[in-house]
């Protein structure tokens, strides 16, 4: 029999490497995945991770996945490859893509003054700069390795070691600041790779990695995207009012506008569709807080136990609020030193409550974000969910319920994974163009509609969520000045 014609679809996620096959009607024929570190320092800002990790990870999980495609049927015919990956992360390397640092995720906040002096000389704000702060920052610091060639983003740094070709990708639209002011900011412009277009093609797959990963050489490699772009596409985001729960370690809102729109708290990018706007914002460990809470617990319970323990709680969790602000937070504060608050705590209150709280936290931060980009005039027709959450009913009708939003659940979850197929698919020229690739690879399985039962107590919980962070962040930064105040145990912060 004839091999299946296939995708090999990398998502570099900050917590793990997934790796799939995905097919040209959007089957998911293998997926495998690998656990990476990151190395935090909450006093300094420090967020880190060892790019090797990801290149040790990325091996492991393409022979696993590629297996798995194998058994599935009568195996796969690989077309081309695309990475999906978390940024703005600053990753040195050298000349053929081997780190030579460690990475500068995009939780680390050490470069703020190097964003703020980017910003007044780019013209630029937010993401629009991407490693550029970082890059910077790290060239200030004395900490740049003598072999470091290029500083690219997570999913370019992965590209060039698969191809050998440097390059830093952007979307329809997207700015970039030219060679004069880089290097008027103090940065040497040579160490930025020359940008190129998404979907381009970089070149094959080069014999040495070949071997090291198990596929053949010569395979294209087609210039991917930011992992939440990738999911835009694979959960079928299209058109205006289309919108997403990127789902994930860190969370995010995100929805398709016809124009650029200015909300507090959010931010407005070019789309990666031409002629479409990206407005939302991206929080800090939203999806991460259930898995923290289930370590924090230990044999007593798992992510799932908690899960089905949320679900016998009425909405609301028995009065109990969490701020899920274990990172920091980003949309809607933009504070790296927020804090994790769970309020309303009494001794009748036990894991299951506090569990149903983390789970709508999640949610609550979504209205948060949502907030202000609707009372900008902007419209959510229905909300996509994906990634790890999605798999759960109980947190997706939370979802539909507090945020009142239609929600969509995809047939394939493993979103950013066939986004990044997506890209590649019309990277090759199977596919005329990417909406074209999105309606013919997506496909939604399921969709809620919100129980207006729950209207009421969604509403005044929200009120309470986001009256909460303002009212406790003088106490707590006070507190934190004041080591003293806090070594006897506090229900706040991580």
């Amino acid at each position: 029999m004839t091999a299946r014609a296939a995708y090999l679809a990398i998502d570099l996620g900050t917590a793990r490497v997934k790796v799939g096959l995905v097919t040209p009607d959007g089957e998911l024929l293998g997926l495998a995945r690998s656990s990476q570190a990151l190395d935090v320092d909450a006093a300094t800002g420090r967020a880190e991770q060892d790019a090797n990790a990801w290149w040790t990870g990325l091996q492991a999980a393409t022979r696993a996945a590629v297996a798995a495609a194998g058994r599935a049927e009568i195996g796969a015919e690989i077309r081309a490859i695309a990475v999906a990956g978390h940024g703005p992360t600053a990753t040195p390397v050298d000349a053929v893509g081997r780190p030579t640092g460690p990475a500068i995720t995009w939780l680390d906040s050490r470069a703020g003054a190097e964003r703020a002096q980017l910003e007044d000389s780019t013209g630029l704000r937010g993401w629009a700069l991407g490693v550029l702060p970082a890059a910077l920052h790290v060239e200030r610091s004395g900490a740049a390795a003598p072999q470091t060639r290029w500083y690219l983003n997570s999913w370019e740094a992965l590209a060039l070691r698969l191809s050998g070709r440097p390059a830093t990708t952007l979307v329809p639209g997207q700015p970039f600041p030219d060679e004069r002011l880089i290097g008027a900011a103090g940065l040497d412009p040579t160490r930025i790779a020359p940008t190129v277009p998404v979907g381009s093609s970089l070149g094959g797959l080069t014999p040495t990695v070949a071997a090291e990963l198990g596929l053949p050489a010569g395979i294209p490699v087609v210039a991917g995207l930011v992992d939440a772009f990738a999911s835009f596409h694979g959960a079928g985001m299209v058109e205006p009012g289309d919108a997403i729960d990127v789902g994930g370690a860190a969370g995010g809102f995100g929805v398709y506008w016809d124009r650029p729109v200015s909300a507090a708290g959010g931010f407005t990018t070019p789309a990666p569709l031409p002629g479409l706007w990206s407005v939302g914002g991206a929080m800090a460990a939203t999806g991460s807080a259930l898995d923290w809470l289930a370590g924090v617990l230990g044999e007593r319970a798992s992510v799932d136990e908690l899960i089905a323990a949320a679900a016998r709680v009425t909405p609301g969790a028995d009065g109990l609020v969490f701020l899920p602000y274990l990172a920091g937070e980003r949309s809607p504060l933009w504070d790296p030193d927020a804090r994790g608050v769970l309020a309303g705590l009494t001794l009748a209150h036990g894991r299951a409550e506090i569990a149903r709280a983390v789970l709508e936290a999640a949610a609550l931060a979504i209205r948060h974000v949502a907030t202000p980009i609707l009372a900008a005039g902007v419209t959510v027709d229905a909300m996509r969910v994906c990634g790890g959450p999605a798999h759960s009913a109980v947190w997706n009708r939370i979802k539909a319920d507090t945020t009142g939003f239609e929600i969509l659940v995809p047939r394939v979850l493993e979103t950013t994974v066939v986004g990044a197929a997506i890209v590649a698919a019309v990277g090759v020229g199977d596919q005329p163009d990417v909406p074209t690739a999105i309606r013919a690879m997506t496909s939604i399985g399921e969709r809620l509609q919100p129980d207006p039962r729950t209207r009421e107590v969604y509403d005044a919980v929200y009120e309470a969520y986001a009256a909460l962070w303002p009212s406790v962040a003088p106490v707590l930064r006070s507190a934190a000045r004041e080591p003293a105040l806090i070594s006897v145990g506090s229900v706040a912060g991580t």
